[in-house]
């Protein structure tokens, strides 16, 4: 694991967040909900965009024990798509700017790649790609996945024995 210091701010820059490290991955996800979620945010009065032009959400994804918010917390708001959702999407509500979101059972935070600065790792995979709805061509920069591939699932098996063993 790499030691570098990501910083992941709103656009005013009023709510800060550190991620330590590399991220487990580098991907970007078309699933339904990542879509709505973001399309969520997105109509939000003044939010910045969280999708991209082809309607996949860009993520760098965290151990939960190497990212923090250390600015603003306070000015943090979570959304769900509905009551019994697992996931959380987390905006700052000064600006309403897309953060992050924590998977309620899971030990990891993806932060939405749009607000890191560069310089960022490149795009790893692009997963359930089945539910991409566009009509602009499938960037070629990483492999894509109609689900979520194996490779995903032993990435987030690797960080979480790392978490249990201290490392």
């Amino acid at each position: 694991m790499g030691g570098d210091l990501r910083i992941v701010r709103c656009n005013c820059g009023r709510v800060q967040c550190e991620a330590v490290g590399d991220p487990i991955v580098s991907a970007v996800c078309y699933c339904s909900d990542c879509q709505a979620g973001g399309h969520q945010l997105e109509a939000l009065a003044g939010g910045p965009p969280v999708l991209d032009p082809d309607g996949g959400t860009p993520y760098l994804t965290f151990r939960k024990d190497r990212f923090k918010c250390v600015e603003g917390a306070e000015l943090l708001i979570g959304y769900k798509l509905g009551e019994s959702a697992p996931t959380q999407r987390f905006v700052a509500s000064c600006c309403n700017s897309g953060m992050f979101l924590k998977f309620a059972p899971g030990f990891w935070i993806s932060a939405y790649r749009k607000r890191f600065a560069e310089p960022l790792p490149p795009i790893e995979m692009r997963n359930k790609t089945e539910w991409r709805h566009s009509a602009l061509p499938l960037p070629t920069d990483a492999p894509a996945y109609r689900g979520f591939p194996g490779r995903l699932f032993w990435r987030l098996i690797k960080a979480r024995v790392a978490m249990l063993i201290g490392r």
